[in-house]
């Protein structure tokens, strides 16, 4: 995060006293360091209680009917639509779209947009640092089409090459898909110069920003992105829940991906008219309490400052970073901590990632091993897996520390001289 307007500070006591799986030892009994957020992060009371609320009071399905509950829940959920809107700035809460994550997001736009708009001899535009799930269907895309896969340039330290983009952009390209923030090397990257470049030669951009919602604040109209998802996940919100921004000319004018209940208008015997944005790419029945529950993560996050949890987090990476160095064989992968977000990945010599993975769990400290969903970034970096500590707003320097001392423990259980 570059430096920027100085934020008030957070007050972590109270943001951990939060989280109740904070706040309860382990079945070992050791505390729970857990430095795993861009897996999945944990969820406040604020949710779980809003969640609960739902399936106590006033749950029922939505969009079905006239009944108290259903027009309770529908105008509940019809609610959290508009904040997402105003979360990512959208101009119309048409242009948000439930799905059930990040994945089934990409996928849409895929299926939809893709194979009505890119041709044999198109090419797709991605990065080194995508996702799986930012990868994967724009290959199937690509295969089933005839259409071909380019990648952009990245630098030895993990950033993409910017002066090298006019050798991946060009007039051949018809899409260009990018996560906003590596879910490995923590890389932040220059979303709008990437849209304008795209715009340029007339693609379009899709944005991954599935690590990157927790922790920065994201306008769409600013950026300039035709379509970018994300989870809820990650966003302190339940599993099930995802979101697509879709530009509402692109979305008018695709296809649906799915077809079922709640995304038609009319239905005959050899034929369907869509229902009208959004519900045309909504089939069937959405994750409903997840989505009061996103809806509740959203005011969370927004009630604390995303720009106070950027600061936070900026200052961890920092002391992360510091201390990490210090250890004798580790290896820090990706940019300084001046261009990337709360994600550090790292090797250490002579130890295989899973031994260092179980030997810190068995410490109570949480952290992620292996790809993390990126085989090609890894091939790029020359190594199988790398141990990945992923911040969260509720994360502090103690647990820094514990990371520090649990490797330091596994060094010397490992027998690393």
């Amino acid at each position: 995060m570059e430096s920027g307007a100085i934020q008030p500070t957070l007050d972590i006591d109270a943001v951990r006293a939060d989280f109740p799986i904070l706040n309860r030892p382990l079945p070992n009994g050791k505390r729970l360091v857990y430095l795993d957020s861009g897996a999945s992060a944990q969820k406040p009371r604020q949710v779980l209680d809003a969640v609960l609320g739902c399936y106590e009071t006033y749950y029922s399905n939505v969009h079905r009917g006239k009944s108290t509950l259903g027009l309770k829940v529908s105008e509940s959920l019809e609610a959290v639509r508009e904040k997402v809107r105003a979360f990512l700035n959208a101009s119309s809460s048409d242009e948000i779209l439930f799905t059930s994550g990040s994945t089934l997001a990409l996928n849409v736009v895929a299926l939809s947009w893709g194979r009505a708009n890119v041709k044999a001899g198109d090419e797709i535009v991605v990065t080194p640092m995508e996702h799986h799930a930012n990868l994967v269907p724009w290959q199937l895309l690509a295969k089933e089409i005839g259409a071909r896969i380019r990648m952009l340039p990245m630098t030895d330290d993990g950033r993409l090459d910017l002066s090298r983009m006019d050798e991946a952009i060009t007039s051949r390209t018809k899409l260009v898909a990018v996560t906003q923030l590596s879910n490995v090397l923590g890389t932040i990257n220059p979303i709008k110069e990437l849209a304008d470049a795209a715009h340029a030669v007339g693609a379009v951009i899709v944005v991954d920003a599935a690590q990157s919602i927790p922790h920065l604040p994201t306008d769409v109209q600013e950026l300039d992105v035709d379509f970018l998802v994300f989870s809820g996940h990650k966003l302190y919100a339940p599993t099930g829940i995802g979101v697509l921004y879709g530009r509402r000319e692109f979305l008018e004018a695709m296809p649906p991906a799915f077809g079922g209940g709640n995304m038609i208008e009319r239905v005959h015997d050899d034929h369907f008219t869509p229902a009208p944005l959004p519900a045309k790419f909504e089939a069937g029945t959405p994750p409903i309490a997840e989505a009061i529950g996103l809806g509740a993560a959203i005011d969370y996050v927004a009630d604390i400052g995303l720009g106070r949890i950027a600061a936070h987090e900026h200052a961890l990476t920092v002391y992360a970073h510091e201390q990490l160095k210090s250890l004798p064989g580790l290896v820090i992968y990706g940019p300084s901590p001046a261009r990337k977000g709360g994600i550090i990945s790292f090797t250490v010599q002579g130890a295989a990632a899973e031994d260092l993975n179980f030997l810190l769990d068995r410490n109570g400290i949480a952290v992620r091993h292996g790809h993390h969903c990126t085989m090609p970034l890894h091939e790029r970096l020359g190594v199988p897996a790398t141990i990945r500590a992923s911040f969260g707003v509720y994360n502090t320097k103690a647990d820094v520390d514990a990371l520090v001392e649990g490797l330091l423990a596994a060094r010397k259980r490992l027998r690393l001289t």
